[in-house]
């Protein structure tokens, strides 16, 4: 597929060029915006978490409960999710997914009793784990090859920009105690995307995949413009259509998609195991660790959101002029010492001073930017990328639900963790776990920047070292 600056640069064609190419960045645009919902339902339990304790008088393990049940739920809701992509269609599964994030927050707010919260945060949970899986995919299907990464990053932002809405609409509720408008106010932006994704176009992968060839000609003249791009685009994808087996069986059958599949696989696991959710879901308990006030520890998470969202904006407009493999390692590496240091100043085991109180928030906003910055969004990006077209509703699923899992595991057993092994072995355990992913990186990770997913797929399936994966074709 060849990329819109290297067309002849006159008058009409030009014109229609740009206007179609803003088409694709509307589509990508309104679904990414289920990225707000996640990072809503992500964060707002940092700062609910302490009042629904006392109200329902819950145990370390039961707080841990909460959080985690939203998790197991989001891999269930992955693998619903995998399903109905592929025999709906990725539009339709936002549809019902926004409808999910419509009802999950209201039963949230109604919850009366510990086990109705809990049944509704799982539902709530489905809906979170399927939009990861849908949303990153129908963006990699519609974008063209020069904006891919910084649109898949557009839902990457989204998400940065629900956690600093979460953090501060819980910092203006925990005022008055309202952890139920905490939780339910997630349903008004789950009505708006509601609104949003009905106008969506289906996927034009995912139609010519179902034979749907006239529609699909249809979508990609909506989203690209000039036929002789839209022509190009499809002969791609048909050829690639027409190599792979089908689902599964593609995995099964050929060793050079399961590279592509464990690699995805192990950048989900590399992200939740740098401990960012740990961060996240306890923020106000590691702050509080530290030595800060209530005060500090109301308002603390919101720096971290503010943090977040703008490590994440600088990630989107250097991802495709940079490249996904530096930003990667340089990433990885500031988590490794971001955590280090954290450990070393909790490893006294006195009260920290001052001046140790103001070093251990400087390294946690710098874990939380290099986060924001690399793993964050590129985990999402590349596993979007690296997957073949036959089959790559199985490897997403595999992938994602293998993200959900390991957060999972780093919810549920963070505060176990802190209260058996002591908060700075906590700590080094993470430091040492980037510092292996980082090295995973350097050993196994392609730079995928400015390929087609047809180019990407071209060379996977020829056997290419995935290190090497497209160096011949820039």
């Amino acid at each position: 597929m060849h990329r819109q600056s290297g067309i002849a640069q006159t008058g009409p064609a030009v014109r229609t060029g740009s206007a179609i190419r803003g088409r694709a960045g509307l589509a990508a645009g309104l679904a990414a915006l289920s990225g707000i919902l996640f990072g809503l339902d992500t964060g707002v339990m940092s700062g609910a978490l302490d009042l629904v304790a006392q109200e329902f008088i819950l145990s370390d393990f039961q707080r841990e409960s909460v959080v985690a049940i939203m998790l197991l739920g989001a891999a269930f809701g992955v693998i619903g999710a995998a399903w109905l992509s592929y025999v709906w269609g990725r539009k339709r599964t936002l549809v019902l997914t926004a409808g999910l994030f419509i009802f999950g927050p209201l039963l949230c707010a109604e919850a009366e009793t510990f086990r109705a919260l809990l049944i509704a945060r799982l539902l709530l949970g489905m809906a979170t784990g399927a939009t990861t899986f849908v949303t990153p995919l129908y963006i990699a299907e519609i974008a063209d090859s020069g904006r891919r990464g910084a649109m898949i990053l557009g839902y990457q932002l989204m998400i940065s920009l629900g956690l600093l809405s979460a953090f501060v609409s819980d910092g203006l509720f925990s005022y008055f105690g309202g952890w139920r408008w905490m939780l339910g106010i997630v349903g008004f932006p789950g009505l708006v995307f509601m609104m949003g994704v009905l106008f969506l176009p289906p996927s034009p992968r995912w139609l010519l995949a179902q034979g749907r060839e006239r529609d699909a000609r249809r979508v990609l003249i909506e989203l690209r413009g000039l036929p002789r791009l839209v022509t190009a685009e499809r002969n791609a994808i048909m050829a690639r259509l027409g190599t792979r087996g089908d689902g599964i069986t593609s995995f099964i059958n050929n060793p050079n998609c399961r590279r592509g599949l464990w690699l995805a696989v192990a950048l989900q696991v590399a992200q939740q195991f740098s401990g960012i959710n740990a961060v996240l879901y306890y923020a106000p308990h590691i702050i509080g660790l530290a030595g800060y006030g209530h005060d500090v520890q109301v308002g603390g998470p919101v720096g971290v959101g503010i943090i977040n969202f703008l490590s994440t904006s600088i990630a989107m407009t250097c991802v495709d002029r940079v490249g996904r493999r530096p930003m990667l390692i340089c990433g990885f590496a500031l988590m490794a010492v971001a955590m280090a240091g954290q450990a070393i100043m909790f490893a006294g085991g006195e009260p920290p001073t001052e001046g140790m109180r103001l070093l251990m928030g400087a390294f946690m906003l710098l874990f939380v930017a290099a986060f924001a910055f690399s793993a964050g969004p590129l985990a999402w990006l590349l596993c979007a990328e690296i997957l073949p077209l036959r089959g790559r509703e199985f490897g997403m699923a595999c992938s994602t639900c293998a993200n959900w899992i390991a957060n999972l595991l780093v919810s549920a057993t963070f505060l176990s963790g802190l209260e058996i092994f002591g908060t700075n072995r906590v700590l080094w355990g993470y430091a040492t776990l980037n510092a292996l992913f980082m090295v995973m990186v350097i050993r196994h990770v392609p730079e995928t920047r400015g390929m087609t997913l047809e180019q990407i797929e071209t060379e996977l399936m020829r056997g290419t070292p995935l290190r090497t994966l497209g160096r011949d074709t820039r």
